[in-house]
């Protein structure tokens, strides 16, 4: 379990720098206080990857004689995500204008606003296809935390740095991380280590 978790954490990390979630914190923490703004992002975050968890388990379970191949498409996924990275994910004008005059509490407007945004985002997949091959509470949790540290950071870095982010060097960095562990999954699912 506690490799699942420290493996799930450093890859939803990676994966949550630079992505339209941060840009969404950043943006609720200028107008709501960082503590209910990391409150609803960490109830919000916690549902979806436990959704994502739980589909990661049942497909593990499903395909467990498969696990070769799940690895290479495992480690495939992380290559997309690697793309995925470097192609950017950018905050409209009109996304932050809702995030800015969102009504009703801050708990409610960030875990609803967080929610609907991780739904098919490259974090919740990166925490099916670890669920699919760890251990799912260790992900679960894990991944979890990952999100949230990272978006705790994004208003951390927004507060004290404004907008000056050096947006190229974190998507370089997270785009090479996926990379390392993507081709490390093939070469498992593969067998050459």
């Amino acid at each position: 379990m506690l490799d699942a978790l420290w493996l799930s954490t450093a890859v939803i990390f990676v994966a949550e720098l630079g992505d339209k979630s941060q840009l969404m914190a950043m943006t609720f923490a200028t107008r709501y206080r960082a503590r209910d703004v990391l409150i609803g992002i960490t109830a919000a975050t916690a549902l979806v990857h436990l959704a994502s968890v739980g589909i990661g388990y049942f497909i593990g379970n499903s395909f467990e004689k498969y696990q070769g191949p799940i690895a290479v498409v495992a480690g495939v996924a992380f290559l997309v995500f690697a793309a995925w990275t470097l192609r950017g994910d950018e905050l409209t004008d009109d996304e932050a204008e809702k995030a800015k005059n969102a009504n009703g509490s801050a708990l409610f407007a960030v875990g609803v606003a967080f929610f609907l945004a991780e739904l098919g985002d490259k974090t919740m997949l990166a925490t099916i296809t670890l669920a699919v091959r760890e251990d799912w509470f260790g992900t679960w949790i894990g991944s979890t935390i990952g999100m949230v540290a990272a978006d705790a950071l994004a208003i951390l870095v927004g507060a004290v740095l404004g907008r000056h982010l050096p947006e190229k060097l974190i998507k370089y960095g997270a785009a090479a991380a996926f990379v390392v562990f993507g081709v490390l999954l093939i070469a498992e699912g593969a067998g050459w280590v």
